[in-house]
């Protein structure tokens, strides 16, 4: 009868008296749970707020190919008072306006579905791009700094060919920040292979350690057994 009676009691104990253990083994009052899952649940929420960012973003690629239309009608109605120098600038302004739109299209994807969701539509969709879901933080990186790299080559090459826009300190300022692109881009891959090497390096070492305490457990075992049958 006791028991029972203790039983009963612990059940009308009201929920913000009852204790909570989590899994680091501190105990927690039940309204202090809640009020943790209420704020867990407000911050892990609040990764939507990024996601009108990602929608400005992909509505910026509007303006771009109007103007690529536009850059590419001036060049179809020049083109017979245009010699080739004139042509070939035109077209690495082209080449300038898509990489641009590259750059958009690969943070918008990435971005989103590393830090707001999962795009499910294109899970199983024939044109999904292969890099998609693929691209983690770190690759993000690299593709926007190889991106602005690129970029950045083109504007060069416009630059050396059509140098009398331009003076030579201008020139000299324009290497200077391709050659910090390309030099930051080198830096960003051999942080990520360092990171990625000792990740290995952490797993191996794991490894042996469930390897060791397997085999210590065998001959433990293995002890055990031979004292049973002495």
């Amino acid at each position: 009868m006791s028991e029972k009676s203790d039983q009963s009691n612990q059940n009308n104990v009201p929920e913000e008296f009852s204790q909570i253990t989590d899994s680091r083994g501190i105990r927690k009052s039940g309204s202090v749970k809640r009020v943790e899952t209420f704020i867990e649940k407000s911050l892990f929420g609040a990764r939507w707020l990024l996601a009108p960012l990602y929608l400005g973003l992909a509505f910026s690629l509007i303006p771009i190919c109007i103007k690529f239309v536009e850059r590419f009608i001036h060049i179809l109605e020049t083109l017979r008072t245009s010699d080739m120098h004139d042509v070939t600038l035109q077209i690495l302004e082209l080449l300038d306006i898509t990489l641009l739109g590259n750059l958009i299209v690969i943070i918008i994807f990435s971005g989103y579905e590393n830090f707001v969701s999962k795009i499910g539509v294109a899970k199983y969709a024939v044109d999904r791009p292969s890099w998609m879901g693929k691209v983690d933080y770190s690759g993000l990186k690299i593709k926007l700094i190889g991106s602005l790299v690129a970029i950045s080559v083109i504007e060069l090459l416009k630059d050396f060919m059509n140098p009398e826009k331009l003076g030579s300190d201008m020139l000299r300022w324009r290497i200077a920040i391709h050659l910090t692109f390309v030099i930051s881009g080198v830096l960003f891959a051999l942080m990520d292979y360092i990171a990625d090497k000792r990740v290995v390096f952490e797993l191996e070492a794991e490894r042996k350690d469930l390897e060791m305490e397997k085999l210590r457990h065998e001959v433990s075992e293995f002890k055990n057994s031979q004292r049973k049958i002495d």
